[in-house]
């Protein structure tokens, strides 16, 4: 018998805040609220997906940049347009990713939350698990590049606006420089190694 992933709980000094931010970005809503103690928040049939637990004995660490930790969690939408789309809706709201990689098997948008730990949005390239799976599996190309190519979500956006599929977009970007960004962050510690392979995208 094989467990499945149920729920993630953080520990949080920012109760509130931490509530607001996951209900705007992935449309958690509160099951279950103990304030000043804990939430239950979950944005499918699901009791909760998110545990929220807080208590004044806790303090912001300043560091976590530094420390191990849990990086980020995903979340996984069935298409392109629902990603696109949710960038477009967060984007109007003030909320910007951080950094977007196509990381060839997952096209991913990582923004953070106000604890600083970072969320993943992202569709699978393939649509298809299966073949997904195979291609980090087998592919000589995911093994000389299994991080991927850093992308802007604005370019994205707009080339998918001016009629570009998401295939299109993928092709272009390992072909050009086009969609490439001013800059990312990753949230790792400030003199980390570049995770960007020297080769060409």
């Amino acid at each position: 018998m094989t467990a499945r992933l149920h729920h993630i709980n953080f520990l949080t000094a920012q109760l509130d805040a931490m509530i607001e931010w996951y209900g705007v970005v992935l449309g958690m809503k509160v099951q279950y609220l103990a304030p000043g103690l804990l939430a239950f928040l979950s944005n499918d049939e699901a009791n909760h997906r998110l545990a929220l637990t807080t208590t004044p004995a806790l303090v912001r660490d300043g560091e976590k940049r530094r420390h191990d930790r849990l990086h980020h969690t995903a979340w996984e939408y069935g298409s392109f347009d629902d990603l696109n789309s949710t960038y477009l809706r967060l984007r109007d709201r003030g909320i910007a990713p951080r950094a977007c990689l196509d990381h060839q098997m997952t096209f991913s948008y990582y923004y953070e939350d106000p604890d600083g730990n970072y969320v993943e949005l992202q569709v699978d390239d393939f649509g298809d698990w299966a073949k997904s799976s195979e291609f980090v599996r087998a592919s000589p190309r995911f093994a000389a590049n299994p991080v991927g190519a850093f992308v802007d979500p604005e370019k994205v956006a707009a080339a998918h606006a001016r009629g570009m599929t998401f295939s299109q977009i993928r092709e272009r970007l390992w072909a050009t420089d086009d969609f490439r960004p001013e800059s990312f962050d990753l949230g790792l510690p400030p003199g980390s190694p570049s995770l960007v392979p020297p080769a060409k995208w």
